[in-house]
């Protein structure tokens, strides 16, 4: 009995976690797949490949800016025409925010990478998965309406749409660059919106494909990596004694390769438990 060759992709994948991703699944899977490992800067792509240690699947580097609103479905495009599909993919493209950026004035450039680079990503590479497809968002436990004052969680909750989230996210972008959200319930760290529009993002989408995805042995899903030793945590927090990225990346594989859980459908999950989206749940 023979298996069909499998086709990964991670986004900002040339550090970090990402390239741990790009180093665990190229070991982790066959001699006869692919891990394609893409970022924004081709000099750094190549590194990141050179880097992967020999043995296991094949890593190849690709552009893929996730801001340019046309890069994800022209990459899409590609491999769907080498491969006829995708089996894994990773969203993982991160702008990283330190805590002396003015938030008014890096907001416009963080949603368009964060968020509507998450919408794309779903938009293009969703409809290529194959059966026994894993599509994972990389967000953050602070994703949820835990961490936003409730007389905003009607703004990302219940959305039915990636065109219903990306107005949210719009419409909070343009008032923190306004100035408009200060001193108002949006609250000061701009991660934590980002991230609730991550999953609220990934929650749309399950609405509109759970039955057929169901039915493939699909999994799509937000994932919180937890706290990394790296030097953007570094920044906001004491992350001496936090897991290697190497190590974060274990349960994010682990949920990718292994058999789906239909709880996680659609969820926020971190090491193998669904976060619970709003208070109550």
């Amino acid at each position: 009995m023979t298996t069909a060759p499998r086709v990964a992709l991670i986004t900002g994948a040339t550090q970090g976690l990402g390239l741990a991703l790009a180093e665990g699944l190229a070991q982790r899977l066959s001699p006869a797949d692919t891990v394609y490992l893409t970022g924004r800067a081709l000099d750094r792509v190549n590194c990141a490949v050179d880097a992967v240690p020999a043995g296991g699947a094949q890593v190849r580097g690709e552009l893929l800016d996730v801001a340019d609103p046309h890069a994800a479905d022209r990459l899409a495009g590609r491999l769907l025409e080498r491969h006829g599909g995708v089996d894994i993919v990773f969203g993982n493209a991160v702008m990283r925010v330190g805590p002396d950026d003015d938030p008014r004035k890096i907001v416009t450039e963080y949603a368009e990478v964060n968020n509507f680079g998450t919408t794309r990503v779903l938009r293009a590479f969703a409809p290529l998965l194959r059966e026994d497809g894993r599509l994972i968002i990389v967000a953050s436990s602070l994703g949820t309406l835990h961490y936003l004052a409730p007389v905003l969680h009607d703004r990302f909750d219940g959305l039915t749409s990636l065109e219903e989230v990306d107005e949210q996210v719009a419409a909070w972008r343009d008032a923190v660059a306004d100035g408009s959200a200060r001193g108002g319930a949006w609250p000061g760290f701009v991660n934590i919106p980002s991230k609730i529009g991550q999953v609220a993002a990934v929650r749309a989408l399950a609405r509109q494909r759970r039955e057929r995805d169901a039915a493939r042995g699909v999994l799509l899903a937000a994932v919180c990596p937890g706290m990394m030793n790296t030097p953007t945590s570094g920044m906001w927090w004491d992350v001496g004694d936090a897991p290697s990225p190497a190590d974060a990346a274990v349960p994010l594989l682990d949920l990718a390769l292994g058999p789906v859980d239909p709880g996680h459908y659609g969820q926020l999950v971190r090491n193998g438990d669904v976060l619970p989206w709003k208070p109550g749940e």
